[in-house]
């Protein structure tokens, strides 16, 4: 039995916990962590930690999920590795290479303690999309495009996403998605290599618009835009020599997904019907690898995957035109 904590509740402390009504034999919520007083919105029988710290301290607790904002993720994350908890961290889970590398060398022989909650890893429709690679159908994949953008009408300087104190950003929010979903294609001998980026700012200081483009192992191309300027089509398309295949909803499969698949010859849909929702794929993945119920560690970023996702971001910020 793993017996869960939630640090933050938010937006996405919220859609966690929600994951729980109907959860599996082998976790439960036993309690939350949050500078906002959630009592008169909890159940009665969870527990209400005072602070962060009584939390990770907590024997009650085995694993803890954070969502707090993006500049407190490194440093809650240290003290909970500490305290031995296990740990899945909301995205990104620091604002710098530099912190991610504390985070992987605090983690040491400890990583299969940790994951990044890059949700979408644990559908069944990556599952699809792995299989269409192994199968090698279409041939080899040639090119990779990947969005994901939205307009946020009104700037506000002390918005999670527009403050550079909250590490905010499409680039730092958005980011991972992408190259996460470019991690998908690598392996030892086709690393994924920088060409160029750009993006654009906004009066606060952090990037609203951005594309970056690189190459898989000097074989694929890859071109990702993140954008939150913009309604961008959120969606991924892999080129393969033989056929397109597009993914219409990447990032937040619904129960009922499917890819487009477009050859010389016809075009198709393939449905993906699943039982639960994404959050609840993912907290079922991370409890059983948890409880070494489940091998399937490599559809979850563990922490060498997110040192690799938080280098390419780095590259991203720091070398734009």
């Amino acid at each position: 039995m793993i017996n869960w904590g939630i640090i933050g509740y938010g937006r996405m402390g919220k859609q966690f916990l929600q994951c729980f009504n109907n959860s599996k034999k082998n976790y439960k919520i036993v309690g939350i962590a949050s500078k906002s007083n959630p009592k008169q919105i909890l159940k009665n029988d969870l527990i209400i930690f005072s602070s962060y710290e009584e939390l990770i301290n907590s024997k009650e607790i085995d694993a803890i999920y954070v969502s707090t904002t993006n500049q407190s993720h490194k440093e809650i994350v240290l003290k909970a590795i500490t305290q031995n908890k296990k740990i899945l961290c909301e995205k990104p889970l620091g604002v710098n290479f530099q912190e991610v590398t504390e985070v992987h060398q605090a983690l040491k022989n400890k990583k299969d303690n940790f994951f990044e909650a890059i949700a979408y890893r644990s559908h069944p429709q990556t599952s699809k999309i792995l299989n269409l690679l192994k199968n090698n159908q279409y041939g080899k994949v040639k090119k990779i495009v990947s969005n994901f953008g939205f307009r946020v009408k009104k700037i506000k300087k002390d918005s999670r996403l527009f403050s550079k104190f909250l590490g905010g950003g499409a680039i730092l929010d958005l980011g991972c998605y992408p190259i996460s979903f470019f991690n998908l294609f690598t392996n030892d001998d086709n690393k994924i290599n920088f060409i160029k980026s750009n993006f654009e700012t906004c009066n606060t200081g952090v990037d609203i618009d951005s594309e970056i483009f690189l190459n898989i192992g000097n074989k694929i191309e890859a071109h990702a835009h993140v954008s939150l300027k913009k309604n961008l089509k959120n969606i991924c398309q892999i080129h393969f020599e033989k056929a397109i295949v597009s993914i219409p909803s990447p990032w937040l499969p619904s129960e009922k997904t499917y890819l487009e698949i477009e050859t010389k010859s016809r075009y198709f849909k393939d449905f993906i019907v699943s039982d639960r929702g994404v959050y609840n794929y993912q907290l079922d993945l991370v409890s059983s690898v948890f409880l070494n119920q489940n091998n399937d560690k490599n559809f979850l970023v563990d922490i060498n995957e997110s040192l690799e996702i938080s280098k390419i971001i780095d590259l991203w910020l720091k070398n734009s035109n």
